[in-house]
């Protein structure tokens, strides 16, 4: 049985009346990726700072590596926040160096880590650049670099593709899933569900500080399978108004994505069709977990 990290259980956090986090438990495995995801104002912010020690819950409790949670775990974690917290008028080096420090390392493993991450991260150039004169992404790249410098086995990343252009975010796409490849545990709200798709294990769903849904990826996909299909063909479009027995949803070049009417057999669907047209490809479309996503919220009843 694969070790369990993070263990939030029945964690509750008010602030007067309003319950910023109301009962939520999940566990984090080692090893995975695990989404953090909801709404505007779900809840997720004040659940981050609880996991990083920067709150305490009024009722449940928080366990890290098994222990309940402590200053010490704070240097085998790392925290890349929304809010970003770059002194503008240091230069970068100077700046990764002192993060460095604060989590415990020397002043030339944190110098020899950085120069690391900046030619992996393609910031090198920009060493001894004072941090007001670097773009957002290139900024970006440096608060990353800050929170993972000193080789935490737990990071909690929030909104970390946030001023990255696609080019840069599949870099960090990259590196994160090479940090999982090391045995690294990391946590990922963003509101990307592509995102998500391609780097979650398992994810937790909060609304209106209640967990709503919680699971591995893959199952939650399989379990909200709906009537969707695609279906890919060679010529014209023409037979489409043949079709009665379907219910476009939507039409591109060579492709439709439609809904089957009810009573109708898919066997005896495709056996017209292809009397009609060259088929290329026909398929149960997988739900988006964005639609899966906003399906949920919207009927949490919360």
């Amino acid at each position: 049985m694969s070790e369990k990290v993070l263990q939030v259980k029945s964690v509750t956090k008010s602030y007067g009346e309003y319950k910023a986090t109301n009962n939520i438990s999940f566990d984090v495995l080692k090893g995975t990726v695990f989404g953090l995801l909801g709404p505007n104002g779900a809840g997720k912010t004040t659940l981050i700072r609880l996991i990083n020690n920067i709150y305490a819950p009024d009722e449940g409790e928080i366990l890290i590596f098994g222990e309940k949670l402590n200053p010490n775990h704070l240097n085998k974690m790392a925290y890349l926040p929304e809010e970003r917290g770059l002194y503008k008028k240091l230069k970068v080096i100077d700046q990764l160096v002192y993060f460095g420090k604060l989590k415990g390392m020397s002043t030339k493993d944190a110098s020899f880590k950085a120069k690391e991450w900046l030619i992996r991260l393609e910031a090198n150039e920009w060493i001894n650049k004072k941090v007001q004169e670097l773009s957002k992404g290139m900024q970006q790249k440096i608060q990353f670099i800050a929170a993972i410098l000193h080789n935490p086995q737990f990071i909690i990343l929030d909104e970390p593709f946030s001023g990255f252009d696609p080019i840069n975010a599949e870099v960090l796409k990259s590196i994160i899933l090479d940090l999982k490849n090391e045995g690294k545990t990391i946590i990922l709200s963003t509101h990307l569900m592509e995102q998500v798709e391609q780097l979650c294990d398992e994810i937790a769903l909060i609304n209106k500080g209640k967990l709503v849904l919680s699971g591995n990826v893959r199952e939650i996909k399989q379990k909200n399978k709906s009537n969707l299909y695609s279906l890919e063909y060679d010529g014209n479009n023409e037979f489409i108004n043949q079709l009665n027995e379907i219910s476009i949803i939507n039409k591109y070049n060579n492709r439709i994505d439609f809904s089957i009417n009810e009573n109708i057999e898919v066997k005896s669907l495709i056996n017209k069709i292809n009397n009609l047209t060259n088929i290329i490809k026909f398929e149960h479309s997988e739900p988006k977990l964005n639609d899966i996503f906003i399906n949920v919220v919207k009927n949490s009843n919360i």
